[in-house]
């Protein structure tokens, strides 16, 4: 009897801790839960994009929890930060924990494209 019951605890935290670790919240499910801004991008770098709105300035992670978020910009896109609602009030203010950056209206690309 111990030992059935010893097998089945093993097998409950198991699967509990495998569905803790596991975080695949769909695109849809962000989108309609959590905190976001909308801002223009000014500025691009390897890790991160400076984006304004018009409240001022934030640099946003680009370490986005949905690999289906657009992580690519070019200044003057329009994008949508989906974010945990927590922003870092320094100069300038951050935004770390980033869950979802959709594009809302992309660059006049061909402004950016002439030689």
């Amino acid at each position: 009897m111990k030992k059935k019951l010893m097998i089945v605890l093993i097998i409950a935290v198991v699967c509990v801790m495998t569905m803790a670790g596991c975080n695949n919240r769909s695109m849809n499910y962000i989108i309609s839960h959590e905190a976001n801004i909308t801002g223009v991008v000014k500025e691009v770098n390897d890790t991160s994009i400076l984006i304004e709105d018009e409240s001022g300035e934030y640099w946003v992670s680009l370490d986005v929890e949905n690999k289906d978020s657009v992580t690519h910009f070019t200044i003057g896109d329009e994008v949508v930060v989906y974010y945990d609602g927590n922003v870092a009030e320094s100069y300038l203010m951050q935004i770390n924990t980033v869950y979802a950056i959709t594009l809302k209206t992309p660059a006049n690309r061909s402004d950016n494209n002439k030689s």
